[in-house]
């Protein structure tokens, strides 16, 4: 859309590089092209502007097939104002000189043109096939499509070319395309069922693998277990066994060295009985001789008291004999001397030797 500004009683039209403009003055064309930029007076002046860019016409339109099936067809449509000097003279577009707007939509008529004529060569191509040909070979619509609007005087003399036709779908009603859908839906699930079911018989040979391996494995820890159960009772038996050895070493050595101890004792017991013995026998030698010697020397003593006795008088020897008999006898404490007693006495050792 041009840039129309205002300054008192003139106006400047700045045009974009996407539209053509023509300025025309009783009639007279005064400027014409794109991207004009130019002043003029509005009430005297006649303006129009074409677009000359791409323009996309979206499609929606049912159609019928051989076989009676309602189809929508869905196609877009790719066109431009070829020729805007044609077009500004066949359709209206005129702006509004004072303020820059369109006065009416011509692009709504070439949009309804294209529509018509895209539609009649699907309508009659759709009617002499079957559905499901309609449904999965769509390049015929479009190749029909495509050729009918190339050929179409109608959009040389308004100055319209098509660039493109694309027919995006062709669908069926909701119902009948469930029903289309169904032998595909069913063998969809047939597969994925027996994907399922292969994949349940995978999943259980794979639990059965496991199941076995968990049951190895048991059996292995529980072989291992008893080899480490024997080997504990082999050890501890070889640890009794040690223990013994190492026992019996123990009382063979105790009984070794109490057996040497009890021979040196004895040994030793015998030694000093006979050192014991020999001092005995020395030291009862010994007193024997002692005796004997004291023996032969009171011998000789009593000879020699004997001897020296015999020369005295009886007197004298009974004296004697009392002051011997007095060393025997207990001690006296008192003493009572009678003069009939000491005359006795004396009358004995005065008396005649």
């Amino acid at each position: 859309m041009a840039d129309v500004t205002s300054r008192l009683f003139l106006r400047h039209l700045r045009g974009a590089p996407t539209s053509w403009v023509r300025h025309l003055v009783n009639g007279k064309i005064r400027h014409e092209g794109i991207g004009q930029s130019y002043w003029y007076r509005p009430l005297v002046s006649v303006l129009s502007e074409v677009p000359i860019d791409d323009r996309e016409l979206p499609l929606l339109f049912h159609a019928r097939t051989g076989d009676f099936a309602d189809v929508t067809v869905q196609a877009t449509v790719t066109y431009r104002v070829a020729d805007p000097a044609v077009a500004a003279t066949r359709l209206d577009f005129s702006v509004d000189p004072r303020n820059g707007t369109a006065r009416s939509r011509p692009l709504d008529q070439v949009a309804t043109l294209l529509a018509e004529l895209a539609q009649q060569p699907a309508l009659d191509l759709l009617a002499r096939v079957p559905l499901a040909e309609a449904l999965t070979n769509i390049a015929p619509v479009r190749e029909a499509v495509s050729a009918a609007l190339r050929a179409e005087p109608r959009l040389d003399d308004i100055g319209v070319a098509v660039v493109s036709a694309r027919v995006v779908a062709v669908r069926p009603e909701p119902e009948m395309e469930r029903a289309l859908q169904t032998p595909t839906r069913e063998a969809v699930q047939v597969e994925s069922d027996r994907a399922t079911y292969a994949r349940r018989a995978q999943a259980v040979e794979q639990e059965r693998a496991i199941a076995e391996n968990e049951m190895q494995n048991k059996i292995e820890l529980a072989r291992r277990e008893q080899q480490l159960v024997e080997q504990r009772g082999a050890n501890d038996r070889r640890k009794i066994e040690l223990a013994a050895a190492a026992e019996l070493a123990a009382a063979q050595g105790k009984a070794e060295r109490e057996k040497v101890a009890n021979t040196a004792a004895a040994e030793r017991a015998r030694v000093l009985a006979a050192a014991e013995a020999d001092k005995e026998r020395t030291l009862a030698g010994a007193r024997a001789d002692g005796v004997r010697a004291v023996g032969l020397a009171e011998a000789e003593a009593e000879s020699a008291k004997l001897a020296a006795y015999a020369d005295l008088p009886p007197g004298v020897l009974q004296a004697l004999a009392v002051k011997e008999l007095a060393g025997q006898l207990p001690a006296i404490n008192q003493l009572t001397v009678t003069p009939d007693m000491l005359t006795d006495l004396l009358a004995r050792l005065g008396g005649p030797r």
